[in-house]
């Protein structure tokens, strides 16, 4: 079930043109990744949504001493970055439509997308629209989220994608349009 425009305008009016710019990569990357019916394709864009501020951003926000956190400690351990402190925060911070994050999971990002470990030498290409998307979708699937979406469990969804429920307010009216729209 492709999406149109006009119902991604609907579903995310913030953002804007880049409706247009991500549609085809949308439309492309849920085919891919079995986000292939409502359902699915509601939650699956309700999460991207907030993820990316509709669309409006596919690197995380934050300076480099935000970005810092994912550079040594236990979070990075648990990322899959080196303990030193030499930049791998700032290299494998969130990026996509779902924020990949982490030297681990660009590793698995990348064997799944391409079958080998570019995006460790350029984590950039999730910025663009086509791998953003994809990505994202990626996720997605590798965490078994549509099951999770076939049986209206939003806020697992949410605990998978988020660590938390954070944000959580704005996930759900972004999930009660994209339903509004596509059911």
């Amino acid at each position: 079930m492709p999406l149109t425009e006009q119902q991604l305008r609907q579903i995310y009016p913030l953002a804007g043109q880049r409706a247009a710019t991500f549609l085809p990569a949308l439309n492309t990357a849920m085919a891919n990744w079995e986000i292939d019916h409502p359902k699915r394709i509601a939650a699956f864009l309700a999460q991207v949504g907030h993820e990316s501020g509709q669309l409006r951003y596919v690197k995380e926000l934050g300076n480099d001493q935000y970005l810092a956190r994912y550079d040594t400690g236990s979070l990075a351990l648990r990322l899959g970055n080196t303990p030193q402190a030499d930049g791998d925060g700032q290299l494998y911070c969130g990026r996509g439509l779902i924020q990949v994050t982490g030297r681990n999971n660009y590793q698995a990002c990348s064997r799944a997308l391409f079958g080998d470990e570019r995006l460790l030498a350029q984590p950039q290409m999730l910025e663009q629209p086509r791998w953003a998307c994809e990505s994202a979708a990626w996720f997605w699937h590798s965490r078994g989220l549509n099951a999770l979406a076939d049986q209206g469990e939003f806020n697992r969804i949410t605990r998978h994608i988020n660590g938390g429920l954070n944000g959580l307010s704005e996930r759900l009216e972004l999930w009660a349009r994209a339903r509004e729209v596509l059911c």
